[in-house]
């Protein structure tokens, strides 16, 4: 596949209706950027030193790792940089990364989170080019697009063009939730986007390229054969956890809604086996919670009893505390709408727990991406009220990411 150099790059579209394709099905086989780099567009990098920012993510269809296709294609790797979470993907979250060798090749890991977010004059010193192959999460609140933005401006002040190798956006297209308000913009809000963006990692470049007026020389090496509709196992990409607590492509379809729970005084799952599908508190009546969250009819979701203890959580939350939950499952992922759902359960659990339920307002309004939601959610007013004000917002947005995608 030919891509073109600069902002855009166009990808080739799947041929078969993917759209009710799930796992156990046949699904279309879709390349990653990296795989189109390494057979069609070698010549993007040919005869210069490439910087990698990767992880564990960072892999082919067939499963082999960024740096050995690379190096098998005569690709000259000279750094290697690593985002939250690490090279090996291992770190706990929030937690500092530390620059490190990798033991395979002798190359140095730099981390861009720990001591700088963002490569420095020393780790770009012998790089030609900057390549970014990260697997986004398909939320708001997920880093790899603010270290991607880091990158872009480090290598824009040197005057190196920067690569990103795209892949699927795991949870599809669909765009849902409230748009950040760019007063509250964080590493995990760094754009003015919705919670659930339905974009991928390359297309939010572009389109933080020209929100943050970068002027990035940018290129995208498209996922060849991806669409809108198609989620990973859509795909037919391997499921690599992205982060030590996203372990399987059903929490990265709760995780735009989820998250939120982590500027609350309750527990998302973090040490136990199914973390952002499931949330708990030692006291939570859970009989309460399921009949006012089932009495609003959410498409697309069950939700059940259970109970689980956080081990080595990770969030200062409840460690080896049985906790009383309410599970999540989706039932109809073209209906399910995560952000929507974590209204109305956070609703369901104050209205039954109003000298209990609690927030932590500078931790949520980041995540929020604004504090309307949640003094609209601690004052008591209905979920259904709280979020009528988003499709507006959401069309809006919408329109303004329109020159922005490739597929």
């Amino acid at each position: 596949m030919a891509v073109s150099a600069g902002c855009v790059a166009a990808g080739a579209s799947g041929a078969a209706d993917a759209g009710a394709i799930r796992p156990g099905a046949s699904a279309a086989r879709v390349r990653p950027g990296i795989d189109v780099l390494v057979s069609d567009s070698i010549g993007l990098v040919r005869g210069r030193r490439v910087g990698l920012v990767t992880n564990q993510s960072g892999i082919g269809a067939s499963g082999t790792g960024d740096v050995e296709l690379m190096r098998g294609a005569g690709i000259q790797l000279v750094a290697l940089f690593s985002p939250e979470h690490g090279f090996r993907g291992a770190s706990d979250p929030g937690a500092a990364v530390a620059t490190t060798m990798d033991a395979a090749t002798g190359l140095p890991i730099y981390s861009l989170y720990g001591r700088t977010s963002a490569p420095t004059d020393s780790m770009l010193a012998g790089v030609d080019v900057m390549v970014v192959d990260l697997q986004d999460a398909g939320a708001r609140y997920y880093t790899y697009i603010s270290t991607t933005v880091e990158v872009m401006k480090a290598a824009t002040r040197h005057g190196m063009p920067v690569i990103v190798l795209d892949r699927p956006d795991p949870i599809g297209g669909a765009v849902q939730g409230n748009v950040l308000d760019s007063a509250f913009t964080s590493f995990v809000g760094r754009l003015t986007v919705p919670m659930r963006y339905g974009m991928t990692l390359g297309e939010l470049a572009r389109l933080a390229d020209a929100d943050l007026d970068i002027h990035t020389r940018l290129t995208v090496v498209p996922a060849a054969g991806w669409r809108r509709d198609m989620a990973l196992d859509d795909a037919g990409l391997p499921f690599v956890p992205p982060s030590p607590n996203l372990k399987t492509l059903e929490s990265l379809f709760h995780y735009p809604g989820t998250c939120l729970f982590e500027g609350t005084n309750l527990s998302v799952g973090r040490g136990s086996d199914a973390p952002f599908e499931q949330v708990g508190a030692p006291w939570i009546d859970t009989t309460a919670v399921l009949t006012r969250i089932r009495a609003a009819r959410l498409p697309g979701v069950a939700f059940a009893s259970t109970s689980f203890t956080p081990h080595r959580p990770g969030d200062g939350k409840y460690a080896d505390t049985l906790l009383a939950g309410i599970r999540l499952r989706v039932t109809d992922r073209a209906r399910y709408d995560p952000t929507v759902t974590a209204v109305h359960l956070m609703a369901a659990i104050r209205a039954a727990h109003p000298d209990r339920m609690r927030w932590t307002p500078a931790q949520f309004d980041r995540l929020a991406g604004g504090s309307t939601l949640r003094v609209a959610l601690a004052t008591g007013r209905p979920a259904s009220e709280i979020v009528a004000p988003w499709p507006a917002a959401l069309a809006r947005f919408e329109e303004r990411r329109r020159p922005f995608l490739l597929y």
